[in-house]
C-alpha cells in the first residue's frame, strides 16, 4: 500500500514538472533555473528592505503624508534599479559569434551589391539577376572577418594561437571565452552571477550604472533605517533587533558596493577589464608590457566618451597598439604633460 502510494506520488510530480517544462522552458535547463533563482532572490530582498521601512517606520509614513515628493523619488530610485537590473541582464555582452555574423552579412551585402552594379538589367522588366556560388560565399566571408581581426594584431602573429578551442573562431584582441555562457566575449569583463550573463562590451556601461544606482538606493535605505533606529529604539526590543540586523546587512552591502563601483570606474578610466587587470600575466598580447602601461588607454576623456557615448558600433574591436605607441605611453608624465592634458 505505501509502496504504491510512493509510486502514485512520484509520478504526479513528474508529470507536474513535465507540465512545468513545458509552460516554462527556461525551468528545465539547471543554468537558467539557477539564474531566474538569484533574480528572484534579489528583488524579493529588495521588496524585505523596502518594505520593513513602511510597515514599521511611522514617521516615514508621516513624512510621506507631507512631503510625498520625498517617497516618490525614493520610489522612483527602487524602481530604476531594479528595472536597470533587469535590462542589463538582458542585454548581450557582445558575443565574438555574433560579431563573425555580422562581418559576414555585411562582407555579403557588399558583394551583392558588387555583383549587381556589374550586373546588366534586363531590358524587358528592369529585374536584375544575381547567382551566388554558396560555398565562395562561405569562403569569402571566413577571408573577411580572418582578415578583419589579423590586422588587429601585429604582424607575425599566428592563427592557430588565436582560435578559441571551443567556438572555432578567431578572437580579436580583448575578447575571452566564457565557460559558464560557453561563448567568446568582446573586451570580457568577468562573468556576474548575480546577473546571470557576462560582463562585456555589449553591457559593461550598463553594468556601470546599475552598481551606481544599487548604491545609491542602499545608501538612501541605510540613513532611513538610522533614521528610524535613532527616534524608536526603545519602544520594542524585537523590532530593534530586526532592524539592527537589516542595516547590518545594508552596511556590508553598500561597503560592497562602493569598493565596486570604485574600482569599475577606475577600470573606465583606464580603459581596462577586471580579467585584463587580474590576469595580465597569462594574457599573451599583455605579457611584454609593463605592469604600469595600459595600451588600450586614449586619456581619461576618450575613454569615457567611449565607454559610454560611442554606440556606433555594437561591435567596437580595438586594434593592439604599436610599439612607438607603447613607448609613448609608457614615458613618464612631466610637468608640461599635466599642462597640456595629455592624460585626458
Amino acid at each position: 500500500m505505501g509502496v504504491s502510494c510512493g509510486s502514485h506520488l512520484r509520478e504526479t510530480w513528474h508529470r507536474a514538472s513535465d507540465r512545468c517544462s513545458r509552460l516554462f522552458p527556461c525551468l528545465s535547463d539547471p543554468a537558467r533555473r539557477s539564474a531566474l533563482s538569484l533574480k528572484v532572490a534579489l528583488v524579493v530582498l529588495h521588496l524585505v528592505f523596502a518594505g520593513v521601512l513602511f510597515l514599521l517606520d511611522n514617521d516615514l509614513i508621516e513624512k510621506t503624508q507631507k512631503e510625498p515628493w520625498y517617497t516618490a523619488i525614493y520610489i522612483s530610485l527602487f524602481v530604476a534599479t531594479l528595472v536597470q537590473y533587469f535590462v542589463t541582464s538582458g542585454t548581450s555582452p557582445g558575443y565574438v559569434l555574433d560579431a563573425q555574423k555580422a562581418v559576414d552579412e555585411r562582407d555579403a551585402l557588399a558583394r551583392r551589391t558588387l555583383l549587381a552594379s556589374k550586373q546588366p538589367a534586363s531590358s524587358q522588366n528592369g529585374s536584375v539577376a544575381i547567382t551566388v556560388d554558396a560555398r565562395n560565399h562561405h569562403r569569402g566571408n571566413a577571408t573577411a572577418w580572418t582578415k578583419l581581426v589579423m590586422d588587429l594584431y601585429p604582424p607575425g602573429a599566428s592563427i592557430r594561437n588565436l582560435t578559441c578551442p571551443y567556438c572555432n573562431v578567431i578572437q580579436p584582441p580583448r575578447a575571452k571565452h566564457c565557460h559558464d555562457c560557453d561563448k567568446c566575449v568582446l573586451q570580457f569583463d568577468h562573468h556576474c552571477v548575480w546577473l546571470g550573463t557576462c560582463i562585456g562590451q555589449g553591457n559593461h556601461c550598463r553594468f556601470w550604472w546599475y552598481i551606481c544606482e544599487e548604491t545609491a538606493l542602499c545608501l538612501w535605505t541605510s540613513i532611513l533605517y538610522i533614521g528610524y533606529l535613532k527616534s524608536n529604539i526603545s519602544k520594542a526590543w524585537w523590532v530593534d533587533i530586526i532592524m539592527i540586523l537589516l542595516l547590518a546587512a545594508l552596511s556590508i552591502s553598500l561597503i560592497f558596493l562602493l569598493l565596486l563601483l570604485l574600482f569599475h570606474s577606475y577600470l573606465v578610466m583606464t580603459n581596462q577589464t577586471t580579467y585584463e587587470l587580474v590576469r595580465r600575466r597569462r594574457i599573451v598580447y599583455l605579457r611584454g608590457i609593463p605592469e604600469r602601461v595600459y595600451p588600450f588607454n586614449q586619456g581619461v576623456c576618450r575613454n569615457l566618451y567611449l565607454f559610454c557615448f560611442a554606440r556606433d558600433s555594437m561591435y567596437r574591436m580595438e586594434p593592439l597598439p604599436t610599439a612607438e605607441e607603447l613607448e609613448e605611453k609608457s614615458r613618464p608624465y612631466t610637468c608640461a604633460d599635466v599642462l597640456s592634458c595629455r592624460c585626458c
